[in-house]
């Protein structure tokens, strides 16, 4: 994700935060400061803020290595001021899997909850709430309170939330894995319009967590639609056959040569015909603006990219895509570069698909 930086890594995950989360930092500062006017509650409350957001990074590990345990590598972790995000190379499909994996986050929040209750116990110093006066509530009784918050949000059925997909899970034992997909989003999004409304009479925090699930919800949903319509194709099915290559040795004016000519974007690069990289429209913009178009393909092109096998199942191939940032994939067959196959030209067939299926149920009616 763009705007984050690498703060450290957890069973080869990596954890970044993005630049947004430094604005919760500052408001958390400046609301501390204005509120007891000190520079020490000011800090207090920041710490505070810290304090929630490693125990959130200690809800996606729970995600992350239940995935794992199934087979399921997350790429890494990303803290943002709504919360975190876990980026797994897929979703997993089987609904067992899906729910162990959807309940390991909020079960981390209460069992934090828990060791902090048992430790203010043991020290004697859990007071109870009626006793505080207000705005006086303890560090940890804090902490307590919010990971019981957390863990009880986020089982709340808003797809793709942690409850949404508990959700889905639960469907998807009883109906299709797509319609389970569908019937969880249209919840979720219902969901969005009640913390909308939330968000604007009391927390606008929820008005961010409204836009995340209002947008990812259909667009989850969309992608099980996607991987649904394409059960049974193979890579062959999609793929481009008419297609330019470049060699290393070629200048970045044979690549704009070849872009202004045509429609295709990005181009296998080829040497004793073994794919070598692949160079792509923003390799090249890139290269432009810091050699000009004198450079070589080599000196611009991605030499870390994945490949597929022409008969494969296609769905198989799409995952791939989300461990690399390579927009295109060549194709192989024998170890010979066969075709190219782009999500453009996926999104193409399943529009394909879609309206000749939808020309078969008119006519059949």
């Amino acid at each position: 994700m763009k705007w984050s930086w690498k703060i450290g890594e957890v069973r080869g995950i990596a954890v970044y935060v993005h630049a947004t989360f430094f604005i919760l930092l500052a408001f958390a500062f400046l609301s501390d400061w204005s509120e007891r006017q000190g520079l020490v509650s000011a800090l207090e409350g920041v710490g505070f803020v810290l304090a929630i957001f490693g125990c959130i990074v200690l809800h996606e590990l729970g995600h992350a290595l239940t995935a794992a345990r199934f087979g399921i590598r997350t790429r890494d972790i990303t803290l943002l001021p709504i919360g975190g995000v876990a980026r797994m190379e897929r979703i997993p499909e089987n609904p067992r899997q899906e729910l162990w994996v959807a309940l390991a986050g909020p079960a981390v929040n209460m069992v934090i909850a828990a060791v902090v209750f048992v430790g203010l116990q043991l020290t004697r110093s859990y007071i109870p709430m009626e006793q505080l006066p207000p705005n006086e509530v303890p560090f940890w009784q804090r902490l307590l309170v919010v990971n019981v918050f957390l863990g009880l949000f986020n089982l709340l059925p808003a797809f793709p939330m942690d409850g949404g997909r508990v959700l889905r899970a639960l469907l998807a034992t009883r109906l299709d894995y797509a319609r389970a997909t569908q019937i969880a989003a249209s919840v979720g999004q219902s969901l969005a319009l009640l913390f909308a409304l939330v968000g604007l009479l009391a927390n606008p925090i929820l008005l961010f967590v409204a836009l995340f699930v209002w947008i990812g919800a259909p667009q989850e949903a969309g992608e099980v639609r996607m991987k649904s319509s394409l059960n049974g194709i193979s890579v062959a099915k999609a793929m481009l056959t008419d297609f330019q290559s470049l060699a290393p040795q070629d200048s970045i004016h044979r690549a704009i040569q070849l872009i202004l000519a045509g429609s295709q974007h990005d181009f296998p690069v080829i040497d004793n015909a073994r794919v070598v990289g692949v160079l792509t429209r923003s390799d090249l913009l890139r290269s432009l603006a810091r050699a000009g178009s004198e450079g070589t393909i080599e000196t611009a092109m991605q030499r870390t990219f994945s490949t597929a096998d022409a008969d494969e199942p296609l769905t198989v191939a799409i995952e791939r895509f989300q461990t690399r940032d390579c927009p295109t994939m060549p194709v192989l067959r024998k170890a010979a570069l066969v075709g190219l196959l782009t999500l453009e030209n996926v999104g193409e067939l399943v529009m394909i698909r879609e309206a000749l299926e939808n020309a078969l149920q008119t006519a059949r009616a």
